[in-house]
Protein backbone atom coordinates (compact mmCIF):
# COMPACT_ATOMS: atom_id res chain seq x y z
CA UNK A 1 0.00 0.00 0.00
CA UNK A 2 2.26 2.87 -1.36
CA UNK A 3 0.84 5.73 -0.90
CA UNK A 4 -1.75 4.42 2.20
CA UNK A 5 1.93 4.23 4.43
CA UNK A 6 3.11 7.31 3.41
CA UNK A 7 -0.21 8.94 4.08
CA UNK A 8 0.15 7.26 7.70
CA UNK A 9 3.63 8.51 7.74
CA UNK A 10 2.64 12.38 6.62
CA UNK A 11 1.15 14.24 9.53
CA UNK A 12 3.07 16.43 11.47
CA UNK A 13 4.68 20.28 10.84
CA UNK A 14 3.89 23.07 13.21
CA UNK A 15 5.31 23.62 16.75
CA UNK A 16 8.11 21.64 18.30
CA UNK A 17 5.94 18.60 20.40
CA UNK A 18 6.29 18.31 24.14
CA UNK A 19 7.77 14.86 23.07
CA UNK A 20 7.30 12.37 19.82
CA UNK A 21 3.64 10.65 19.20
CA UNK A 22 3.43 6.98 18.14
CA UNK A 23 0.00 6.46 16.51
CA UNK A 24 -1.15 2.60 15.41
CA UNK A 25 -3.19 1.74 12.67
CA UNK A 26 -5.32 -1.35 11.33
CA UNK A 27 -5.70 -1.87 8.13
CA UNK A 28 -8.54 -3.57 6.20
CA UNK A 29 -9.60 -5.18 3.08
CA UNK A 30 -13.23 -7.02 2.40
CA UNK A 31 -13.27 -6.42 5.87
CA UNK A 32 -10.28 -8.32 7.06
CA UNK A 33 -7.44 -6.96 8.54
CA UNK A 34 -4.20 -7.27 6.40
CA UNK A 35 -1.93 -4.97 7.72
CA UNK A 36 -0.55 -3.16 10.61
CA UNK A 37 1.56 0.30 10.49
CA UNK A 38 3.47 2.36 13.58
CA UNK A 39 3.96 5.63 12.74
CA UNK A 40 6.33 8.02 15.20
CA UNK A 41 6.26 11.95 14.80
CA UNK A 42 9.05 13.84 16.41
CA UNK A 43 9.21 17.47 16.34
CA UNK A 44 10.86 18.12 19.38
CA UNK A 45 13.39 19.50 17.68
CA UNK A 46 12.25 23.13 16.76
CA UNK A 47 12.75 24.05 13.09
CA UNK A 48 13.02 19.73 12.20
CA UNK A 49 11.27 16.83 12.10
CA UNK A 50 11.84 13.16 11.91
CA UNK A 51 9.26 10.47 11.10
CA UNK A 52 9.43 6.86 10.79
CA UNK A 53 6.82 4.11 9.94
CA UNK A 54 6.86 0.50 10.59
CA UNK A 55 4.98 -1.54 8.58
CA UNK A 56 4.17 -5.40 8.41
CA UNK A 57 1.58 -7.95 7.08
CA UNK A 58 -1.23 -9.57 8.95
CA UNK A 59 -3.90 -11.87 8.91
CA UNK A 60 -4.81 -13.67 4.84
CA UNK A 61 -2.22 -11.09 3.23
CA UNK A 62 0.73 -12.47 5.00
CA UNK A 63 -0.30 -15.71 3.50
CA UNK A 64 0.28 -14.56 -0.40
CA UNK A 65 2.64 -12.20 0.33
CA UNK A 66 5.77 -12.08 3.14
CA UNK A 67 7.71 -9.52 4.60
CA UNK A 68 7.77 -5.70 6.65
CA UNK A 69 9.44 -2.31 6.30
CA UNK A 70 10.59 0.32 7.98
CA UNK A 71 11.25 4.28 6.22
CA UNK A 72 12.54 6.80 8.02
CA UNK A 73 13.28 10.68 7.16
CA UNK A 74 14.65 13.42 8.75
CA UNK A 75 15.11 17.10 7.86
CA UNK A 76 14.43 21.02 9.07
CA UNK A 77 12.19 23.43 7.46
CA UNK A 78 13.18 26.42 5.47
CA UNK A 79 9.73 28.65 6.11
CA UNK A 80 6.93 26.39 5.31
CA UNK A 81 9.03 24.21 3.14
CA UNK A 82 10.27 20.62 4.23
CA UNK A 83 14.07 19.94 3.61
CA UNK A 84 15.29 16.25 3.48
CA UNK A 85 18.52 15.68 4.67
CA UNK A 86 18.17 11.78 4.88
CA UNK A 87 16.08 9.15 4.03
CA UNK A 88 15.85 5.70 4.20
CA UNK A 89 14.43 2.29 3.76
CA UNK A 90 14.76 -1.43 3.75
CA UNK A 91 13.42 -4.16 4.40
CA UNK A 92 12.67 -7.80 3.08
CA UNK A 93 10.37 -8.48 0.18
CA UNK A 94 9.57 -12.39 -0.77
CA UNK A 95 13.34 -13.42 0.99
CA UNK A 96 14.53 -10.63 -0.93
CA UNK A 97 16.82 -7.86 0.87
CA UNK A 98 15.85 -4.11 -0.09
CA UNK A 99 17.28 -0.75 0.57
CA UNK A 100 17.00 2.86 -0.12
CA UNK A 101 19.14 5.48 1.27
CA UNK A 102 18.82 8.64 -0.28
CA UNK A 103 20.72 12.06 0.94
CA UNK A 104 20.27 15.54 -0.12
CA UNK A 105 23.55 17.83 -0.13
CA UNK A 106 22.85 21.01 -1.72
CA UNK A 107 18.51 20.38 -2.10
CA UNK A 108 18.95 17.64 -4.69
CA UNK A 109 18.52 14.02 -3.97
CA UNK A 110 21.79 11.63 -4.30
CA UNK A 111 20.72 7.88 -4.13
CA UNK A 112 23.67 6.39 -1.57
CA UNK A 113 22.80 2.35 -1.29
CA UNK A 114 20.29 0.85 -3.77
CA UNK A 115 20.11 -2.68 -3.20
CA UNK A 116 19.23 -4.28 -5.97
CA UNK A 117 19.85 -1.78 -8.09
CA UNK A 118 17.26 -0.42 -10.59
CA UNK A 119 19.15 -2.58 -13.69
CA UNK A 120 16.85 -4.96 -15.02
CA UNK A 121 14.03 -4.44 -12.79
CA UNK A 122 12.45 -1.15 -13.85
CA UNK A 123 13.17 2.15 -16.00
CA UNK A 124 15.90 4.37 -14.56
CA UNK A 125 14.19 7.58 -13.73
CA UNK A 126 15.70 10.53 -15.99
CA UNK A 127 18.27 12.93 -14.06
CA UNK A 128 15.60 16.46 -15.16
CA UNK A 129 12.65 14.41 -13.20
CA UNK A 130 14.77 13.66 -9.89
CA UNK A 131 15.29 18.22 -9.64
CA UNK A 132 13.76 19.67 -7.57
CA UNK A 133 11.96 16.07 -5.62
CA UNK A 134 12.37 15.60 -2.28
CA UNK A 135 10.96 12.18 -0.66
CA UNK A 136 7.15 10.78 -0.17
CA UNK A 137 7.25 11.55 3.83
CA UNK A 138 9.20 14.91 3.32
CA UNK A 139 6.66 16.21 0.64
CA UNK A 140 3.45 14.72 2.18
CA UNK A 141 4.52 16.28 5.23
CA UNK A 142 5.00 19.71 3.56
CA UNK A 143 1.17 19.20 2.45
CA UNK A 144 -0.04 18.75 6.10
CA UNK A 145 2.27 21.62 7.46
CA UNK A 146 -0.82 24.06 4.84
CA UNK A 147 -3.58 22.04 6.54
CA UNK A 148 -2.54 22.96 10.30
CA UNK A 149 -2.15 26.48 9.13
CA UNK A 150 -5.23 27.18 7.04
CA UNK A 151 -7.44 23.96 7.70
CA UNK A 152 -7.16 23.31 4.01
CA UNK A 153 -5.86 20.45 1.93
CA UNK A 154 -4.81 21.87 -1.51
CA UNK A 155 -1.37 21.31 -2.55
CA UNK A 156 0.81 18.79 -4.62
CA UNK A 157 4.19 17.39 -4.21
CA UNK A 158 6.93 16.07 -6.53
CA UNK A 159 8.35 12.58 -4.98
CA UNK A 160 11.68 10.29 -5.88
CA UNK A 161 12.02 7.51 -3.94
CA UNK A 162 15.40 6.07 -5.68
CA UNK A 163 13.18 3.90 -7.78
CA UNK A 164 10.23 6.30 -8.86
CA UNK A 165 8.80 9.18 -9.52
CA UNK A 166 5.29 10.16 -8.88
CA UNK A 167 3.38 13.51 -8.77
CA UNK A 168 0.86 13.76 -5.66
CA UNK A 169 -1.78 16.32 -5.16
CA UNK A 170 -4.83 17.02 -2.27
CA UNK A 171 -7.62 19.15 -2.46
CA UNK A 172 -10.56 19.97 0.69
CA UNK A 173 -13.67 18.11 0.86
CA UNK A 174 -14.92 19.34 4.10
CA UNK A 175 -15.51 18.59 7.11
CA UNK A 176 -16.83 14.89 8.54
CA UNK A 177 -18.17 12.96 11.45
CA UNK A 178 -15.60 10.34 11.18
CA UNK A 179 -18.79 7.84 12.70
CA UNK A 180 -17.83 4.89 15.43
CA UNK A 181 -16.55 1.81 13.81
CA UNK A 182 -14.91 -1.07 15.57
CA UNK A 183 -12.07 0.43 18.04
CA UNK A 184 -11.51 3.28 15.79
CA UNK A 185 -10.85 6.70 16.87
CA UNK A 186 -14.09 8.70 16.08
CA UNK A 187 -14.64 12.37 15.53
CA UNK A 188 -15.18 15.25 13.51
CA UNK A 189 -12.70 15.74 10.93
CA UNK A 190 -11.16 17.13 7.65
CA UNK A 191 -12.04 15.40 4.91
CA UNK A 192 -9.20 15.23 2.14
CA UNK A 193 -8.90 13.77 -1.50
CA UNK A 194 -5.72 13.15 -2.79
CA UNK A 195 -3.90 11.46 -6.13
CA UNK A 196 -0.79 9.96 -6.74
CA UNK A 197 0.46 9.05 -10.26
CA UNK A 198 3.27 7.42 -11.24
CA UNK A 199 5.28 9.41 -14.15
CA UNK A 200 8.58 7.18 -14.15
CA UNK A 201 10.16 4.16 -12.98
CA UNK A 202 7.99 1.66 -13.61
CA UNK A 203 8.76 -1.83 -13.62
CA UNK A 204 10.04 -3.63 -16.85
CA UNK A 205 7.73 -6.84 -16.35
CA UNK A 206 4.96 -5.04 -14.96
CA UNK A 207 1.90 -8.17 -16.00
CA UNK A 208 -0.82 -4.44 -16.25
CA UNK A 209 1.38 -1.37 -17.23
CA UNK A 210 -1.69 0.57 -18.04
CA UNK A 211 -2.67 0.15 -14.95
CA UNK A 212 0.55 1.07 -13.43
CA UNK A 213 0.26 4.60 -15.18
CA UNK A 214 -3.27 5.71 -14.14
CA UNK A 215 -3.80 7.85 -11.08
CA UNK A 216 -4.72 6.31 -7.75
CA UNK A 217 -7.27 8.57 -5.89
CA UNK A 218 -8.39 7.97 -2.21
CA UNK A 219 -9.61 9.72 1.20
CA UNK A 220 -8.15 10.66 4.00
CA UNK A 221 -9.50 11.95 7.27
CA UNK A 222 -7.16 14.19 9.25
CA UNK A 223 -7.94 15.27 12.90
CA UNK A 224 -5.88 16.80 16.14
CA UNK A 225 -5.60 14.54 18.41
CA UNK A 226 -3.34 15.44 20.83
CA UNK A 227 -3.23 19.41 21.77
CA UNK A 228 0.73 19.55 21.00
CA UNK A 229 0.64 18.07 17.99
CA UNK A 230 -0.78 18.99 14.14
CA UNK A 231 -3.72 16.96 12.54
CA UNK A 232 -2.88 13.48 11.61
CA UNK A 233 -4.68 11.22 9.73
CA UNK A 234 -7.28 9.18 11.54
CA UNK A 235 -8.96 7.02 8.38
CA UNK A 236 -8.06 6.13 5.00
CA UNK A 237 -9.63 4.99 2.22
CA UNK A 238 -8.18 4.03 -1.21
CA UNK A 239 -8.57 1.42 -4.00
CA UNK A 240 -5.42 -1.36 -4.23
CA UNK A 241 -4.68 -3.63 -6.76
CA UNK A 242 -5.08 -7.04 -5.34
CA UNK A 243 -7.81 -6.34 -2.53
CA UNK A 244 -10.38 -3.79 -3.65
CA UNK A 245 -11.01 -1.31 -1.36
CA UNK A 246 -8.83 -0.92 1.64
CA UNK A 247 -9.44 1.19 4.74
CA UNK A 248 -6.72 2.06 7.48
CA UNK A 249 -8.05 3.43 11.18
CA UNK A 250 -6.12 4.71 14.00
CA UNK A 251 -6.59 2.31 16.85
CA UNK A 252 -4.60 3.87 19.75
CA UNK A 253 -2.12 6.77 20.55
CA UNK A 254 0.61 7.48 22.93
CA UNK A 255 4.32 8.50 23.25
CA UNK A 256 7.01 6.00 21.50
CA UNK A 257 8.66 2.87 22.86
CA UNK A 258 11.10 0.21 21.32
CA UNK A 259 13.86 1.04 18.48
CA UNK A 260 15.72 4.05 19.73
CA UNK A 261 15.42 6.99 16.68
CA UNK A 262 17.37 6.67 13.61
CA UNK A 263 17.44 2.88 13.75
CA UNK A 264 16.42 2.63 10.24
CA UNK A 265 19.09 5.27 8.79
CA UNK A 266 21.77 3.78 10.76
CA UNK A 267 20.93 0.13 9.78
CA UNK A 268 20.49 1.53 6.49
CA UNK A 269 24.25 2.95 5.77
CA UNK A 270 25.81 0.89 7.60
CA UNK A 271 24.68 -2.47 5.45
CA UNK A 272 23.32 -4.23 8.41
CA UNK A 273 20.03 -5.74 7.10
CA UNK A 274 17.07 -6.66 9.13
CA UNK A 275 13.08 -7.97 8.32
CA UNK A 276 11.54 -5.05 8.02
CA UNK A 277 9.57 -4.43 5.16
CA UNK A 278 5.56 -4.28 4.08
CA UNK A 279 3.47 -4.80 1.55
CA UNK A 280 0.91 -6.03 -1.33
CA UNK A 281 2.06 -5.81 -4.06
CA UNK A 282 0.27 -3.34 -5.63
CA UNK A 283 1.26 -0.46 -7.34
CA UNK A 284 1.36 2.55 -6.82
CA UNK A 285 -1.59 2.35 -4.51
CA UNK A 286 0.25 -0.51 -2.61
CA UNK A 287 3.35 -0.51 0.23
CA UNK A 288 6.29 0.30 -2.29
CA UNK A 289 9.10 -2.08 -2.16
CA UNK A 290 12.57 -0.50 -1.15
Amino acid sequence: MRVLVLLIGLAFSLPAAAEPLRATYRVTAAGLTVMEVEAVFDLTTPGAYRIETRSRLTGFASTFFSGNQVNEVRGTWAGDLARPSRFAAEGVWRGTARRILLEYPGGEPVVRALEPPNEGEREEVPPDLKQGTMDSLSALAQLTRTLATTQRCEGAAQVYDGRRRSDFSAITAGWEQVPAWRDAWTGAALRCGFEGRQIAGFLLDDDRPAESRQPQQGTAWMAVIRPDMPPVPVRIEMPSRWFGKVIAYLVRSGPPSGPPSGQASRRASNGTRSLTMAATGAAPAMAPVP
